[in-house]
């Protein structure tokens, strides 16, 4: 009997392994080398000239995210928020400020974990719930889905399709998730992606991240601006960004 269904295990095994393979195949974009080359697009490569789109992840966060919105103001730039719907079921106020202010929400999750094991389903259900959440709190439909963590597997990629979401990644990060990040350190790091075309990964809440890590990006803001100044570049949200499809 052993022999009869070692064939029949093989098969499950294999079946198996390329379900998991075919899942984890998009996640490849991660890579730096492949967000240059092969997935411009979802890395967020823009065409727009001599501009340069500015995002956040993991908020609305009450502590933080209003400093990042009062710089922004004084900095007269505007960005694109991927939220967190678990965040923005606690915020909805801020939500709505977001757009107020004339900055551009995208979905980030409900929650922010990696999907690293097939399960359409769920996918889809927390992907529909997060989006349903931006576009009733914020009164603003998006148009943008970044996985948390860059993570970007099959059934999320196919959800966020199936929603009528853009998946999207970044071309350059400041690394302020970190406890040892400053606004000099975050700068640094991001200066040299800060090139026309480019997607900028930031982040104004640290509910994923080290406490008052936001702190460091707040910091940074000035020194991004003042560098997009100097270069002739523009700071502003993705759907000026003019990403082909």
């Amino acid at each position: 009997m052993g022999r009869a269904t070692t064939p029949l295990l093989a098969g499950s095994l294999a079946a198996a392994a390329a379900l998991e393979f075919l899942h984890l195949a998009p996640a490849a974009v991660r890579l730096p080398s492949l967000r240059r080359t092969l997935a411009r697009r979802t890395a967020g490569r823009g065409t727009t000239p001599g501009h340069v789109a500015l995002t956040f992840d993991d908020g609305p966060d009450p502590r933080s995210t209003p400093y990042v919105l009062d710089a922004l103001d004084e900095l007269g730039a505007r960005a694109t928020f991927f939220l967190l719907g678990s965040m923005l079921e606690r915020a909805p106020a801020l939500g709505r400020e977001l757009v107020r202010r004339g900055h551009e929400v995208a979905v980030h999750g409900w929650y922010h974990r990696s999907q690293w094991y097939p399960a359409p389903g769920r996918d889809l259900r927390e992907l529909r719930r997060a989006t349903e959440a931006v576009t009733e709190l914020c009164g603003a439909r998006p148009l943008w889905y970044r996985p948390p963590y860059g993570v970007l597997t099959a059934g999320p990629a196919l959800a966020a399709r199936r929603l009528g979401l853009r998946s999207v990644l970044w071309t350059a990060w400041g690394r302020d998730w970190t406890a040892e990040a400053t606004g000099a350190s975050v700068y640094a790091t991001a200066r040299p992606g800060l090139t026309a075309g480019a997607t900028l990964l930031l982040h104004d809440s640290d509910c994923t991240s080290a406490p008052d890590s936001w702190r460091a990006t707040l910091a940074a803001l000035p020194l991004i601006a003042a560098h997009c100044r100097t270069h002739h570049l523009t700071l502003g949200p993705l759907r000026d960004h003019a990403v082909p499809p």
